[in-house]
């Protein structure tokens, strides 16, 4: 179908601006509804972000130049980071004690700096489309795919929020085992790009056709085959999840935090009954060297013998070696305690960018440049599974877990995060993380359970659904079942070998069959 520039007249600048923000706005809210109303608290909306991101396309196709789309795909994408990741701003003014107006300044700077790759995509979007409706939908999905890898790997990367979270429930959660989040990403730019497409003035049958085309391929998903045949290994295991509930401006404070956290901590380690107990990241706030060694030989002890193993979160190094964030593994017949140190690590939180020093001073955070672990490091094997712990925000980045799925038989069988979101208070934050966790789940077909300081504290099973959960911002043990998965789903496979290769090359192939169309459209002009 070919689409004519003629019969769009341009939007006036107010209404474009306004349309962005508010589309933007739009698609962070599609990543988990922040409001209680109508029920949907918590969840994921892909028909919200479809509708954000069509209008972000309907407004870039009534752009006359390149500079005037790529402002608006900027705006757009500012508005939707910051509103997305807007929770940074509590972790700076209210526990870092910056300023308010620098703290919201930092947030929209941000995504701002963030929003420019979407300005690039926007602006060569209004410059290169094809005439017909396929060259565009292709292009446009290809520039988003583009953009939203650039946020995964540039700087350390901070893909929060990228567009395919919003589909970890819906029309489209069949594909995550195959395609991961990033082909997600590009499966709802075309989706979106092709249904605002469509709506825009044409001949009514041919627009009445390709929507009943997007219609029937979009309910023909939900027929697809499993990405993997999961199979359970063994009985299910038994474990206690404990949530401190450690007020995040005293998690840090002798006589009150983290005399709170070594007693509750230990209190809950000798009290586990079940076979695998799991504390959160930093429940112990202090490296083992400064703990008093008849605390340490108390709080290891109920482990050197017995049925049961722990995961728990804490510092470890020393000034001469450097400091890691670290999760150690605790179970019977080892000499030594298992050991992995976080790889992925917050920038200004775990360490300092250069030229960032300035900043930093600004704020009262217990900050420290970390040494880094390596990727895919080895498991915790325990009951004859192999759990495979991830840090924070680590489980963001699906493409380092996936390094632990070269070999098939020391792949990971259940994913263990252990979180501090205290830093952000009682915010859609959490919500976001769980939805993240939820995607690494269906993408590689292994249940993820989450031990976290205030929530969300949950199981998740191998197929993305929560299947015991906590509630948040209060202190207790969630004892539950998890149970372990092997197999690979096509997604694991792939990242596991070539990393984020296959999406890259998705998004330039896009790109070029967008373009050999839109060469093939103008030779065949000419000769007419």
């Amino acid at each position: 179908m070919s689409l004519s520039d003629a019969r769009r007249p341009p939007l006036p600048a107010a209404v474009g601006a306004l349309l962005m923000v508010l589309a933007g706005v739009a698609h962070a809210l599609s990543l988990a509804w922040p409001f209680a109303a109508f029920g949907l608290e918590g969840q994921s909306l892909p028909a919200l972000q479809l509708v954000a991101l069509g209008t972000l396309v309907a407004v870039l196709e009534r752009c006359t130049s390149g500079r005037q789309a790529g402002m608006l795909a900027w705006l757009f994408a500012t508005s939707m980071l910051a509103a997305t990741f807007w929770w940074l701003y509590i972790s700076m003014h209210v526990y870092g004690g910056l300023a308010a107006p620098l703290a919201a300044l930092a947030v929209l700077a941000l995504g701002g700096a963030l929003g420019l790759y979407y300005a690039l995509a926007g602006a060569l979007y209004q410059r290169w489309r094809p005439a017909v409706l396929a060259g565009r939908v292709l292009l446009w999905a290809g520039l988003w795919l583009a953009a939203e890898l650039a946020r995964v790997t540039v700087f350390t990367g901070f893909p929060w929020g990228q567009s395919g979270y919003a589909h970890v429930d819906g029309w489209a959660r069949p594909l995550a085992g195959w395609i991961g989040v990033h082909g997600l990403s590009w499966l709802s730019a075309a989706v979106a790009a092709a249904l605002a497409l469509c709506l825009w003035p044409a001949r009514g049958q041919r627009r009445a056709l390709a929507a009943l085309t997007l219609v029937v391929a979009s309910v023909g998903l939900a027929w697809l085959p499993p990405a993997q045949q999961t199979q359970a290994l063994r009985p299910p295991l038994p474990l206690t999840l404990v949530q401190g509930n450690i007020a995040q401006d005293e998690k840090f404070i002798p006589s009150s935090g983290i005399a709170q956290a070594l007693a509750y901590y230990a209190q809950e380690l000798e009290a586990a009954d079940t076979a695998l107990v799991v504390l959160p990241e930093t429940a112990i706030p202090l490296l083992p060297s400064q703990l008093d060694p008849s605390y340490w030989n108390a709080l290891t002890a109920p482990f050197a013998q017995g049925k049961k193993a722990a995961l728990l979160g804490l510092p470890l190094g020393s000034y001469e070696q450097g400091y890691t964030n670290s999760v150690i593994g605790l179970k019977p017949g080892t000499e030594q305690a298992y050991r992995y140190d976080k790889h992925h690590l917050v920038p200004f939180g775990e360490f300092i960018p250069p030229f960032f020093k300035w900043f930093v001073r600004l704020m009262n955070i217990p900050l420290g440049d970390f040494n880094r672990g390596a990727v895919g490091q080895p498991s915790f094997e325990w009951q004859g599974e192999r759990l495979a712990p991830n840090i924070c925000y680590e489980d963001l980045f699906g493409e380092e877990l996936g390094a632990r799925f070269a070999d098939p038989a020391t792949a990971p069988t259940v994913f263990v995060n252990l979180s501090n979101i205290a830093w952000f208070g009682d915010t859609v934050a959490i919500d976001q993380h769980l939805q993240i966790s939820r995607m690494r789940a269906l993408e590689f077909g292994r249940p993820m359970v989450r031990a976290t300081n205030t929530g969300a504290t949950v199981v998740i099973d191998a197929q993305g659904q929560v299947s015991h959960a906590l509630p948040r911002h209060t202190r207790g043990t969630l004892v539950a079942q998890v149970q372990g998965t092997d197999g690979l789903t096509a997604y694991a496979a792939l990242v596991a070998h070539a990393g984020l290769v296959p999406w890259y090359a998705l998004g330039a192939f896009s790109i070029v069959l967008a373009a050999w169309l839109r060469r093939r459209c103008g030779a065949a002009d000419a000769q007419g």
